[in-house]
């Protein structure tokens, strides 16, 4: 089957240093995902928490409501719990803690049927960062058009 993105987290590359990345199940009701087949979910405002026990929940990521769902549809911005291995989330919670990261979702698939989310260890950026990527980006749009002002 492969892969198929239902939604890509677009200020996350901009906002953040995307430093290493992770695939992790995610735990959802039946109605969520018949939302999210119909690709109604935002990552913009969404984070990770993970405790000091090794559990790994997801924030404000808001899944809409199944338009066809009865009494039993899920509620929107609740928080979901993320399947990792207790020593790999450890291991990003106390790397997280030592050199002082936070962690975000960058985007949340389909694989094989499966619903996985990539989440990223990032450091934020700074504005003056923000205006280096841009004038890098800039520049090698100008060199694939072939604009060499």
């Amino acid at each position: 089957m492969g892969i198929k993105v239902i939604e890509r987290n677009k200020k996350a590359g901009f906002e953040f240093f995307l430093i290493e990345k992770f695939e992790a199940g995610i735990v959802l009701k039946g109605t969520e995902v018949k939302a999210l087949r119909a690709g109604k979910v935002s990552l913009a405002e969404a984070y990770v928490h993970i405790d000091e026990k090794g559990e790994t929940w997801l924030y404000n990521m808001n899944i809409a409501q199944y338009e066809f769902g009865n009494i039993n549809n899920h509620e929107e911005g609740r928080k979901r719990k993320l399947l990792l291995h207790k020593e790999q989330a450890l291991d990003i919670y106390h790397r997280m803690k030592a050199e002082r990261l936070t962690l975000i979702p960058t985007q949340i698939y389909f694989k094989d049927s499966m619903v996985k989310i990539e989440i990223a260890l990032a450091k934020g950026k700074q504005l003056h960062d923000k205006r280096a990527t841009e004038a890098k980006r800039d520049v090698e749009k100008k060199l694939r058009r072939g604009d060499y002002d």
